[in-house]
């Protein structure tokens, strides 16, 4: 059984928490995890752990599946995001303000984050 950090812990339980038919950049993730610009990181956890958490729903703030892993191919992401309702492009590309998870208040509140990061939370993906 492998052992996760803290910082892996929370990016599997906000990936965990996105609902079926939306998605996140992984910039987002790491944001909502109290690590800005840590989007490369995310990635790499997701690469580790995708199976435990539904990796899918995560893709680069470009609305673009931007996956190059051989376990999860960017053709896997996409059958599986159009199972859950997104629409995806040939190009794979994504609407992704359309189907962007806006996280509650509820939520952003048990993130325990500084208050500049949550500013910076609604700021960039609340309003």
């Amino acid at each position: 059984m492998k052992t996760t950090s803290a910082f892996k812990s929370k990016i599997l339980e906000i990936v965990k928490k996105v609902p079926a038919g939306t998605v996140v950049s992984y910039g987002q993730v790491a944001l909502m995890a109290g690590i800005p610009r840590a989007a490369r990181q995310v990635g790499n956890v997701l690469h580790e752990y995708g199976d435990t958490v539904p990796w899918w729903r995560v893709i680069n703030n470009a609305g673009k599946i931007s996956t190059n892993c051989i376990e999860h191919t960017a053709l896997n992401q996409k059958e599986l995001l159009k199972k859950e309702g997104v629409k995806v492009t040939t190009s794979l590309t994504i609407e992704i303000e359309k189907y962007r998870f806006r996280p509650s208040q509820k939520l952003i509140d048990s993130l325990a984050l500084p208050d500049d990061y949550v500013g910076l939370l609604i700021e960039k993906y609340l309003i």
